[in-house]
């Protein structure tokens, strides 16, 4: 079966008075029909770039998409009008946006905000698009969903307001959902019940996530297929257990080690470990970036990996890892 959305060789720049911004530079990946598939990397790795110029959301003034492909169903999004994205935009492939408080529309009630989409995508009348409203607030799990839709979002806690742009986003059963770090602003408890809501919904309706995350948890409970980004660059890509047991680059090494242990083992005086971090800071990407972007970080750099990037390479099934040093990074995880 042919994947649902192929992204391939994307590059996104933004163009400032210090220079052209590299913020995603040649990331390729698929993604198949009721897949999860997690993109994870530390904050200006590139992740939400990514997840903008699918939507083809750059705004024109300050970036653009300067190369590669997106496909959707076979569609070139690259090459389509702008009006045929917004009729693709909230129908097809929908989003959820990190912070609801910023996306939803303070002077617009609930059910007001829900509805629109459903008449401009689904063509249903103001009517029957209040009670679809309806429908997927209880969907979401809001307790009094018709008194819901008549409230506004101040009048919401930040779990409601998440659960709503959860609503918004699947209201016209879309087949492919982007959730950008849904959960950041909640608490643990609201966090675990938004994660588990999503994937309930992704059963229900056959939906396909892409989840953008900066924590590996959340990855390790929900995703299937794990793309680590660095630098605008995809890094590695690995079904999420084969990732866990054994990663390939030296980034993915870093990030999983740096993980908050719940039973460290403690030295010879009884002392806890302090958390391993990785050291140095993430390469300005207004310069270029001759080889791999990790070197100045990097333990397993030689001089190879200082002039020539190395292109993402299969060392396993379904297990890609950009890095000229990958097989002794594995000696040194086993």
């Amino acid at each position: 079966m042919s994947p649902l959305l192929e992204v391939r060789d994307l590059q996104t720049h933004f163009f400032t008075r210090d220079g052209v911004v590299r913020a995603v530079d040649g990331v390729s990946f698929d993604l198949s029909r009721g897949e999860t598939l997690g993109i994870v990397g530390e904050s200006g790795c590139g992740k939400s770039v990514t997840a903008l110029s699918i939507l083809r959301l750059i705004a024109p003034e300050t970036g653009r998409i300067v190369a590669g492909s997106i496909r959707f169903g076979g569609r070139e999004l690259t090459a389509l009008s702008n009006e045929d994205m917004r009729e693709l935009r909230g129908h097809k492939i929908a989003m959820i946006f990190q912070e609801p408080m910023t996306s939803l529309n303070p002077v617009l009630n609930i059910g007001t905000q829900i509805a629109e989409s459903v008449v401009r995508h689904l063509r249903l009348p103001w009517r029957a698009a209040h009670d679809r409203a309806r429908e997927m607030l209880e969907l979401v799990r809001i307790p009094d969903p018709r008194q819901r839709l008549g409230e506004y979002p101040h009048q919401l806690s930040g779990g409601m307001r998440q659960r709503v742009m959860i609503a918004i986003a699947l209201c016209c059963n879309p087949q492919v959902l982007i959730a950008d770090e849904p959960t950041t602003a909640l608490d643990v408890t609201i966090q675990a019940q938004i994660l588990d809501l999503m994937l309930d919904l992704k059963e229900k309706l056959g939906t396909a996530i892409i989840l953008i995350t900066h924590d590996l948890g959340i990855v390790a409970e929900t995703c299937a297929r794990v793309l680590v980004m660095y630098a605008g660059r995809m890094v590695e890509q690995a079904p999420t257990v084969s990732l866990f047991a054994q990663p390939r680059h030296p980034y993915t090494r870093g990030l999983l080690q740096a993980l908050p242990r719940a039973d460290p083992e403690r030295d010879e005086i009884g002392a806890r470990p302090r958390l391993t971090e990785i050291p140095g800071i993430v390469p300005a990407l207004t310069q270029p970036i001759p080889g791999c972007a990790f070197v100045p970080r990097c333990g397993f750099a030689v001089e190879r990996c200082r002039l020539s990037p190395p292109a993402p390479s299969e060392v396993e099934a379904a297990h890609l890892v950009a890095c000229w040093e990958s097989s002794r990074v594995a000696e040194a995880v086993a």
